[in-house]
């Protein structure tokens, strides 16, 4: 498998390539048949080699790089105007040609310009004028347009590669600025429908279950047997208890995102105490390894199915099976067949599509769910959880994504019925 590096390293990778080929332009311009530059005993292609390495910082350090290439060049220049042959082997120039520029020229002229910004355009200047000798030279000898092609062309390029960068850039910049405004818009929608709904919440459901606890109150202390009386009591509580869990639904739709994921999870203990069915809890592991939403998701799971046997397989018997495990969690609720017929209207509730909320609630934690009949006539529900979900997540993508795990799955919570 190919691996691509990032933007740093092959950064670093061009310029050791760099720094490479400029030495061996160096070596064949010291070492080469015949030889342009004199060796003076290693000194010269030593100096060349200095001029090479020093382009390893020609993108941190790209004025610098040219200031010491131009000083180089000017050096050569200036030594053999003053005495001809010193360092440029005789009989190799004609008269009035003037030496070669270092190795390492053309590249720094490039950094000049491609790096530098604007403050190297005054050294890649200063050295295309040494290298054209613009001052000695008449526009069309050879020896001016040779400098200006290995001088002025790589600076031309590298004014081109920056431009080109700075509008990458920019471009890249306003993207990712739309990007930021186009989420916070979203968020400020979800926020506004979020409240609508909780108060959509609070004006109807919020009304019609406290009015139920009121008459149940008011059956328990008008009822002259005791069997009525108890199941008035036991109306009155469970209704209590939903508006108490109607409270915190509607909390969480007015909290933020981060909060909404943190919420605990419920214990199956005592979600399996007050089903009323015959249920068999088995818990392998530890529930501490998940994360805060994958633990929920597992409660919503046993929660919904635990619904769906109620409507439709009230007597049958059910078994409850968790394994906790460090890489994930793996839940399964299978019930036998009914014994006796469910209650019609029970069993007609609801809105049909509290399974596929939960399945759209799993597949967000990149879960799966497998609903469906089950041997001998039951019923089973499966799901399987990773064990860490991240309840905050920089980006876009990653909170919208968290947004959406908090706001899934609404049906499972409050009871659907089997597809």
């Amino acid at each position: 498998m190919s691996r691509v590096l990032d933007p740093a390293r092959r950064a670093a990778a061009g310029d050791v390539l760099v720094a490479v080929a400029a030495s061996v332009i160096a070596l064949l311009m010291v070492r080469g048949t015949p030889s342009l530059l004199l060796p003076h005993g290693g000194a010269m292609l030593a100096g060349q080699l200095v001029l090479a390495l020093l382009l390893l910082r020609r993108r941190r350090r790209p004025v610098l790089v040219a200031w010491v290439t131009t000083a180089a060049a000017a050096a050569i220049a200036v030594c053999e105007a003053l005495a001809p042959g010193t360092l440029v082997t005789p009989g190799l120039l004609s008269e009035h040609a003037y030496p070669w520029l270092p190795a390492a020229a053309p590249f720094a002229a490039y950094a000049a310009t491609a790096f530098g910004g604007r403050r190297g355009l005054v050294p890649a200047a200063v050295l295309v004028a040494v290298a054209t000798h613009a001052w000695a030279l008449p526009p069309d000898s050879p020896w001016f347009i040779q400098g200006l092609v290995f001088a002025g062309g790589p600076a031309l390029l590298g004014l081109y590669t920056g431009a080109r960068r700075r509008l990458l850039e920019s471009l890249t910049e306003r993207t990712e600025r739309a990007e930021r405004e186009r989420y916070l818009l979203a968020e400020q929608a979800r926020a506004e429908e979020r409240s609508r709904l909780a108060a959509e919440m609070h004006d109807l459901v919020t009304h019609r279950v406290s009015l139920m606890v009121l008459q149940a109150g008011a059956l328990r202390v008008t009822a002259s047997d005791e069997p009525t009386r108890l199941a008035a009591d036991e109306i009155r509580a469970t209704g209590c208890q939903a508006l108490a869990e109607l409270r915190d639904a509607i909390g969480l739709l007015k909290a933020p995102p981060a909060v909404l994921v943190e919420a605990p999870a419920g214990n199956l203990a005592a979600l399996v105490d007050e089903s009323g069915l015959n249920v068999e809890l088995v818990e392998d592991g530890d529930a501490g390894v998940l994360s805060p939403v994958v633990g929920r998701t597992v409660y919503r799971v046993v929660q919904e199915a635990l619904t769906n046997v109620r409507k439709h397989a009230p007597s049958a018997d059910v078994s409850v099976w968790v394994r906790y495990e460090a890489d994930g969690v793996r839940v399964s609720v299978r019930n036998g067949p009914p014994e006796e017929p469910p209650d019609p209207t029970l069993a007609a509730s609801g809105s049909g599509t509290g399974l596929l909320g939960l399945a759209q609630r799993v597949e967000l934690l990149d879960g799966s769910l497998d609903a469906g009949p089950d041997r001998g006539g039951g019923f089973r529900v499966e799901a399987q959880l990773p064990a860490y979900v991240p309840t905050r997540v920089s980006g876009v993508s990653g909170v919208s994504g968290v947004a959406g795990v908090s706001g899934a799955g609404g049906e499972a919570a409050t009871g659907g019925e089997a597809a």
